[in-house]
């Protein structure tokens, strides 16, 4: 063999390489029975990526438990609109969570006024607020997704003050007159559909409207008007682009959530399709009577670049792991998180 070969055969088992590697797929690939034997319905697992992971989905230790005695919060300070009927020890414990759950670098001046903390005057401790509520809501109102997991701050934000997994609309797509034309809303490399060619913003017709998520339609395409047939292949593309933002979010194939002989048949699902169902319907709920409704609060630099507020989506809880946290309680180690707070208009 010779210089020339030799010099081109190590260069293809170099790239070879470097392409295995780079899908982190290579073997041994773990594979578990998740229904019935014969149906083919197994998860398949990387034990190198779930390694990885583990430190992303570790809970914290819980803080001691406060006494419940004493004043309640309201009455010794300012502003406290919500969780005010707390004790002292026990709000103080809060809020000392909440810092190590969110801004455990920036402290508790990411959200408060350090000199005032009555002062409403940062953005973030409004925001803070409202989350408060809202991580009430999903773990009272929700339970069809949470069940009584629940949720807590660190749920979503692992430490960071800001979400790493948050969506925004999309800027427009190219028009035709454009070099490669009319990008009909898809074509682009977009992490939010694995960077295939599906449609890049399987949110906004999912998580914020209410689209119809369907695949198979019985009609001819041909009506028009109310009559419509609205499930062409076209808007299949959206679904498959959802589907596979839950996939990589959860970290599982498509036979966690369906048989895979009957996709559309919910009687041969597994239960995991009635929790995905509410769990779209939850995010869709919280984008829009929580985190639509901050739009205006949020400094323009925190906004999308078409003025839109970041939102929430499967992988903002789930970050890669069929539950998030690996199904580990936090709530039940703060009880004031599992009910909705009556919310104090005193000073």
């Amino acid at each position: 063999m010779n210089a020339w070969a030799r010099t081109s055969r190590l260069l293809l088992l170099a790239l070879s390489a470097a392409v295995l590697y780079g899908c982190g797929e290579r073997p041994p690939i773990v594979s578990v029975q998740h229904g019935y034997r014969g149906t083919g319905m197994e998860q398949n697992y990387n034990p190198r990526i779930l390694a990885s992971q583990a430190a992303l989905h570790r809970a914290p230790a819980a803080a001691e438990p406060a006494s419940a005695d004493g004043p309640r919060a309201k009455e010794v300070y300012q502003n406290v609109k919500v969780l005010g009927d707390l004790s002292v020890g026990e709000f103080t414990r809060h809020m000392v969570s909440i810092t190590q759950w969110v801004s455990p670098k920036e402290g508790c001046a990411y959200c408060h006024n350090v000199a005032n903390f009555a002062d409403d005057s940062l953005y973030t401790k409004v925001v803070a607020r409202r989350m408060i509520q809202m991580t009430q809501h999903v773990n009272a109102d929700w339970k069809p997704h949470v069940g009584e997991t629940g949720v807590t701050c660190y749920t979503c934000h692992r430490g960071n003050p800001v979400p790493k997994e948050i969506w925004v609309a999309p800027t427009a797509s190219r028009h035709s007159g454009g070099s490669l034309g009319d990008d009909a809303g898809q074509n682009r490399a977009s992490n939010s559909v694995g960077y295939s060619s599906l449609p890049y913003d399987p949110f906004t017709p999912y998580l914020k409207q209410d689209k119809p998520i369907r695949v198979n339609g019985n009609d001819a395409l041909v009506k028009t008007g109310a009559a419509a047939n609205r499930q062409s292949t076209k808007q299949a593309e959206f679904t498959y682009g959802l589907m596979v933002h839950m996939s990589e979010s959860l970290g599982v194939n498509c036979t966690y959530c369906h048989n895979t002989r009957a996709f559309q048949s919910w009687d041969q699902a597994p239960p995991q399709r009635v929790t995905a169902y509410h769990g779209i319907r939850l995010a869709r709920d919280l984008n829009n009577a929580y985190m639509e409704p901050l739009t205006s609060t949020f400094p323009p630099n925190r906004l999308g670049k078409t003025g839109d507020v970041a939102k929430v989506n499967c992988a903002t809880c789930h970050q890669g792991a069929n539950k998030p946290l690996y199904g580990a309680k936090m709530a039940k180690d703060y009880p004031e998180l599992t009910k909705v707070s009556v919310v104090s208009t005193s000073p």
